[in-house]
């Protein structure tokens, strides 16, 4: 999630009030054309990080690679996918937690030793990275990026001397932390990493006999690519001729999958733990229904978050679903800032609402998150000034209350508006008539899985954490050591 702009009509702004993940990866062992199924795996993955995207393939023993800053589409062309020959190559797509947003920190990051190369892409925080960098620059090594990826990679060669297997254990082992990973060698070998946790999402596709690693199911739907399973917590998977094999990573006393992958990360075309993302969204709506009924003449969200819960919310209330604002899917990253005379526009530029529809009406808004509250204070006044009658704001999950340390970009409790003020005041705040956050109950027992209780990370709702971290790491804490 980006720092709130000093002008209130950047486009980021008009993100605020949502999280923002970190990266998305993708992996691909035995195709001849391995940098292009790359390519498309990553547009598949691109709402998990739209800062830079790279690509690193192995052809015959060199590894090349490409990387840039922005879009999948704006960093690749056709010309440049050319020049990734070879049958294994890896991708990703990055928003950044840890270490800053620059060309040197854009991934698959690599690293040459001993006449070898490794490339690695990373979705997650490595929570002790800043304790490790210290101990390994007392050791002798050097470091090229702020990135906590790449301490993986320093422990990795000084490990080898165990063995190709041992060296990955033992330096995956050092780590804590969230960290799903795919690591492509120079000789070809393609390996997917999950941390004991399971913190982020990692799967295993097959194509016509070759493997494919992905963050998420719908990457594996591109490329037509069959479900094989999920990678599991603490599992090494290393394919290479021979097909795919596990190593393991001592056990962790507890799963700990993120539980907003669900609410919000992931694509509504994925798949997790056996059970579909649209599907699960709209189970929270209907749980809010329950929870949380008010008449109204209709249910809507600000579009895209919130969407799918808002259907289930009307399907258990009986209220009319509507898009009561227009999205406009055109927008950039980033425009030409307008005046001060034309403050509003930066709101208005990405939605616009109905009036026909909304003028004097009753509505509930259904909303995936609030984390600054920003966003969602501009557009209900604008609803207001519109002569909507009663906004009633329904979020499908718990109040954001405590900081991530585990890959969402919100790592101060001082960024979260929910922890600063009362719900009541919130919702005064906000300039709404009623708001209702699903509860943690509510939302464990929506999602259908037996002991949700002991398989889900919480911790930015209840501030039980399962990994204990390092509370000086911040987003840029590598930079200074």
């Amino acid at each position: 999630m980006q720092i709130i702009p000093t002008h209130p009509c950047l486009i980021d702004n008009l993100e605020s009030d949502h999280p923002r993940e970190a990266c998305g990866i993708f992996g691909v062992y035995g195709h001849p054309e391995a940098a292009k199924l790359c390519y498309f795996g990553l547009y598949a993955l691109q709402h998990r990080g739209q800062e830079s995207a790279g690509i690193s393939a192995v052809n015959d023993g060199v590894l090349n690679e490409h990387r840039a800053m922005g879009l999948v589409s704006d960093v690749f062309s056709m010309a440049q996918l050319e020049q990734l020959p070879g049958t294994s190559a890896i991708g990703h797509v990055r928003y950044s937690t840890t270490g800053s947003s620059v060309l040197a920190n854009a991934q698959p990051f690599v690293v040459r030793h001993s006449h070898k190369a490794y490339a690695v892409g990373h979705n997650g925080n490595i929570v002790n990275a800043q304790q490790l960098k210290t101990e390994l620059e007392a050791q002798g090594s050097i470091f090229q990026s702020t990135m906590d990826s790449e301490v993986f990679l320093h422990l990795f060669v000084r490990h080898l001397h165990l063995g190709f297997d041992q060296a990955l254990v033992q330096a995956a082992a050092r780590l804590q932390g969230a960290f799903s990973m795919v690591v492509l060698t120079s000789r070809g070998e393609v390996i997917g990493i999950r941390d004991p946790h399971g913190f982020r999402p990692l799967c295993l596709g097959r194509l016509n006999g070759h493997w494919v690693l992905a963050s998420e199911t719908c990457a594996l739907d591109l490329v037509q690519a069959e479900f094989v399973r999920e990678i599991e917590p603490g599992e090494i998977v290393i394919i290479d001729a021979d097909g795919p094999r596990s190593l393991h990573l001592p056990k962790a006393d507890r799963h700990a999958f993120c539980i907003f992958e669900f609410i919000y990360f992931a694509r509504p075309d994925s798949t997790f733990m056996g059970h579909n993302v649209y599907q699960m969204r709209k189970a929270h709506g209907r749980r809010l229904a329950q929870e949380a009924p008010v008449p109204a003449d209709l249910v809507m969200p600000f579009p895209d978050s919130g969407t799918y819960a808002a259907l289930g919310y009307s399907e258990a209330s009986g209220i009319p679903f509507e898009l009561g604002m227009i999205r406009n899917h055109y927008v950039g990253r980033t425009f030409i800032q307008p005046t001060q005379s034309m403050r509003d526009f930066g709101v208005r530029v990405k939605l616009n609402p109905i009036k026909e529809l909304l003028r004097g009406k009753d509505i509930i808004i259904v909303e995936d998150s609030i984390i600054r509250g920003t966003t969602a204070r501009t557009r209900v006044r604008a609803l207001r000034e519109l002569g909507v009658k009663k906004v009633h704001l329904r979020v499908a999950g718990p109040a954001h209350r405590f900081p991530c340390h585990y890959g969402i970009d919100f790592s101060t409790k001082g960024e979260l508006i929910a922890s600063t003020m009362p719900i009541e005041d919130l919702g005064e705040y906000l300039g709404l008539d009623s708001l209702h956050y699903l509860s943690l109950e509510g939302l464990l027992a929506a999602t259908g899985i037996p002991q949700a209780e002991q398989l889900f990370c919480k911790a930015c709702f209840d501030g039980c954490y399962p990994v204990a971290f390092d509370r000086d790491l911040t987003k840029n804490c590598l930079e200074g050591i």
